[in-house]
């Protein structure tokens, strides 16, 4: 690392925990509905405790130890704690599937497991409890479900004592093994170093502004790179304070709580608000936000103070292309809505809009120390300071995502304007991005989708919320769908796939509908390859155009249209 990377995430947060004890640091809602919040002298104590048994444990230095929950306080003390101790961090997503988790535990030979919020319902836990490793010892954070074999957090808080001699990484020392979908369908283990992480916050903050009275809503899953970046990295560099949301269904009052001065979402919920308060206004006060005036700047405070966000100076969105007219309706409430690209391996750092100079369905400029440039096939490649130290335990993978003069090959397809502004035009491989920001490889989903009466299957959802599936029909099922009864059975025959393969995905994989296609993919007309293979390029050209329309009919199983 250059010279600007010398210091860690680590000094920054015993910076703070010194020169603001007393500040507030977290803010969350207890299971009872209680407020609490946790000062830096606070998270300092259970950090440092917590630190205090891992060392008691006598793991060889750099153990990886695992955390499992959705966000809370004690997610982020507790991977604070894994750092103090001189450990490496391996986040696992809370809705995981119970065959990935088995094999990232397995993979990065995770020595511990802490588990924190969760309830069986809406995460993995009652999956993922019966394939935890035998040799794992576990650990229950606060509102964490019942596992009577854990140690519980309050146990390990009453018994140590804080740890004083805490461990003070390198720049170059391994922090966390991120795990990320491959496009074989098995996830690939993203090593970023102390350094990295840093480099991000430090970049990215300067370009922000951020400052110890900023306040973030923590609510995108921490186990990823885009929270694990914004909130974590840069709270902990900046002292800033941090709001999290209890649920889904408190989103909304959670906004309103926090009131976050720097906000980051997906262009779902951007969608959302901009539905949920164009229903509350009429046609009137919709050509009044498009004015200047007293009234029109009073409307539209009102409007940003419904939604939680008068108080925001910068609104980033990223992962898929926003509407024009959404994008005008912010902007004319004062809040323009920032583009961002970025992935797991370069820990979110790549490409922002700047102020002034957002251009519709552009990620914006290269960050300060990125590099960037388009090779002959399309595909945008990268080199940044953030750049992962590689993928965990595969050193060819590694050496394959990189060019002969060391720039990161991103896999995606992507064009530069005049300005630098960077455009993604599509996935140079298979793989794909959701809506949701969440990767999906196609082919895994699609051999779960074998059956007699189906020729082949193509997963595909580029930017929508879910994947889909088209299945093209045999002959005879094709012939099927010409008599009412024999339609309805097949039906139910594809309803019953469906089913079937999404019970085997995990959340972000599992698919909206399945299409069944009447007309053949062949060679003639450019389907299919010599050799039979699916050409999906000219598949999803021809019928990504058709998705919105087969989203609105809300059917699990639809019949393509002659």
């Amino acid at each position: 690392m250059s010279g600007k990377y010398t210091s860690t995430l680590v000094h920054r947060f015993l910076h703070w925990e010194n020169a603001q004890p007393d500040s507030v640091y977290f803010t969350e809602s207890l299971p009872d509905g209680r407020m609490v919040d946790y000062t830096w002298r606070q998270v300092g104590d259970e950090a440092r405790r917590m630190a205090a048994w891992l060392r008691s444990q006598d793991l060889p230095p750099n153990s990886a130890v695992s955390i499992v929950g959705k966000n809370s306080a004690h997610w982020i003390i507790a991977d604070v704690a894994i750092w103090l101790a001189g450990h490496v961090s391996v986040p696992l997503y809370p809705g995981i599937g119970a065959a990935t988790a088995r094999y990232i535990l397995e993979h990065s030979n995770v020595r511990l497991l802490l588990i924190g919020k969760l309830d069986g319902m809406t995460d993995c836990w009652d999956t993922v409890r019966d394939i935890v490793p035998p040799h794992v010892r576990l650990v229950s954070l606060p509102m964490s479900p019942p596992v009577p074999q854990a140690l519980a957090w309050e146990t390990i808080m009453a018994q140590h004592s804080p740890l004083r001699d805490v461990h003070l990484p390198e720049p170059g020392d391994l922090a966390t093994i991120i795990y990320t979908s491959g496009t074989t369908g098995r996830p690939k283990g993203v090593m970023h170093s102390f350094g990295t992480i840093y480099a991000y916050a430090l970049e990215g903050g300067e370009f922000c502004g951020y400052h110890p009275g900023d306040r973030v809503l923590s609510y995108l899953p921490l186990a990823h790179t885009a929270e694990r970046s914004f909130v974590e990295s840069n709270s902990l560099c900046y002292g800033f304070r941090v709001f999290f949301n209890d649920s889904l269904a408190t989103f909304a009052q959670d906004l309103q709580r926090a009131r976050p001065t720097v906000f980051i979402s997906m262009p779902r919920l951007w969608t959302k608000f901009y539905q949920a308060a164009c229903a509350r206004l009429g046609a009137s006060d919709e050509a009044l936000l498009h004015t200047e005036s007293p009234e029109a700047a009073a409307l539209k405070k009102q409007i940003l103070t419904m939604l939680g966000l008068d108080e925001t100076r910068l609104a980033f969105t990223g992962s898929a292309p926003l509407p024009a007219e959404i994008i005008d309706w912010y902007r004319a409430l004062g809040l323009e809505l920032l583009d961002v690209y970025g992935m797991t391996e370069n820990f979110s750092y790549s490409h922002y809009s700047r102020p002034g100079q957002v251009r519709l369905g552009y990620s914006g400029q290269a960050m300060p120390g990125v590099e960037c440039r388009i090779e002959e096939g399309g595909e945008i490649v990268l080199k940044s300071p953030t750049m992962m130290l590689g993928y965990y335990r595969e050193p060819e993978l590694t050496a394959q995502s990189m060019t002969a003069d060391g720039f990161f090959k991103t896999g995606d397809r992507g064009e530069l304007d005049e300005m630098g502004r960077l455009k993604i035009t599509g996935r140079v491989k298979e793989i794909f991005k959701t809506s949701k920001g969440k990767y999906v490889a196609p082919s895994p989903i699609e051999n779960r989708l074998s059956h007699p009466k189906v020729d082949a299957a193509c997963v595909m959802g580029h930017g929508h919320a879910q994947p889909f599936a088209l299945l093209l029909m045999s002959p005879a099922a094709r012939a099927e769908l010409e008599d009412d009864e024999a339609r309805r059975a097949l039906c139910g025959e594809m309803q019953a796939l469906l089913d079937s393969a999404n019970a085997e995905l995990e959340n972000h994989e599992k698919l909206d509908f399945v299409v069944l296609v009447k007309e053949p993919w062949t060679t003639s007309n450019g389907l299919l390859t010599p050799t039979m293979k699916t050409r999906r390029g000219a598949i999803e050209e021809r019928y990504l155009p058709l998705a919105k329309a087969w989203v609105e009919l809300g059917q699990t199983v639809v019949v393509e249209e002659d």
